[in-house]
């Protein structure tokens, strides 16, 4: 198959193009770093470098492409970040269609079920809704809340102490390794199937209880406290280590939304199929190897 993967080589991109080039596909990965052309190459993959906005540069780009795998950066500027997501969504929307694409993998995310309340998540559930207009066979894969977040935190635990955040001990979180992504984005991909589906892809769901246990066992810190911020303090928190505005309130409007379980609420009630492999305690050593 001709497969095509945006999200450059990340901490997705890469295990992904290297499953599916073992797998003996051809593979084109899109970046917008020039600069990763070589190490893309030195995968087996092709290089496509451009914007995943530039809806000509797409559809050039997935010309007689048999697959994609359509993942929009998380982060899309300081300002106007939904709308900036699902204007990418457009573009991909536009080049899929003039390509005639017949099998479509998009990451989503938990929570992107929600039109509001959800933080930056809201543009994907933006383009789940473009896609479902698409006349082509589509899976939208939801991600649990990414293991690599808490990488964030480590500079919280050294100056004072602690991890938390905006939501409580004790709420349920789906949590995910981009390596099981990768996985299950790679099965996708594969399939030949018809209409559109909703895969979640979780590895795991602990309570911040349970995940500070883990990292403060695998760094010597079995004592390592979570403590719940209001929404104030976890904004001015992000804002003050130099997060922007927009995004920092953004990131706190999720955390609302895990406290509230509203963003977890489809997943944990109507699915609950943990399929990922690399479970909570798996990545304390990972975390424990950065701290």
């Amino acid at each position: 198959m001709k497969i095509i993967i945006s999200g450059s080589l990340g901490n997705i991109g890469k295990p992904l193009t290297a499953q599916l080039v073992k797998s003996g596909h051809d593979v084109t990965v899109i970046s917008s770093n020039a600069d990763r052309k070589e190490a893309i190459e030195n995968l087996g993959a092709k290089a496509a470098i451009g914007s995943v906005s530039d809806a000509d540069f797409l559809s050039k780009t997935f010309e007689n492409a048999d697959a994609i795998f359509a993942m929009t950066p998380p982060n899309m500027g300081g300002v106007n970040i939904i709308q900036n997501t699902t204007d990418a969504g457009y573009a991909f929307a536009k080049a899929i269609q003039a390509a005639k694409i017949k099998r479509v993998v998009m990451l989503s995310s938990i929570g992107a079920d929600l039109p509001t309340g959800n933080g930056p998540i809201a543009g994907l559930y933006n383009i789940e809704k473009i896609y479902e207009k698409l006349d082509t066979s589509i899976t939208f894969l939801r991600a649990g809340y990414f293991y690599f977040n808490f990488f964030n935190d480590i500079p919280m635990i050294k100056g004072a102490g602690i991890m938390g955040a905006n939501f409580p001990v004790s709420n349920r979180i789906p949590l995910v390794h981009p390596e099981d992504i990768a996985w299950a984005a790679a099965e996708e991909l594969q399939k030949s199937q018809e209409g559109q589906n909703v895969r979640y892809i979780i590895s795991d769901v602990k309570t911040p209880s349970e995940i500070v246990k883990a990292f403060g066992n695998a760094i010597s810190k079995p004592e390592l406290p979570w403590v719940e911020f209001t929404d104030e303090q976890y904004f001015e928190g992000m804002t003050q280590a130099g997060v922007p505005e927009e995004m920092a309130g953004l990131y706190t409007e999720m955390g609302a939304g895990l406290k509230n379980e509203t963003i977890a609420a489809d997943f944990l009630s109507n699915d609950g199929n943990i399929e990922g492999k690399i479970k909570l305690e798996d990545f304390a050593k990972e975390f424990a190897s950065k701290f």
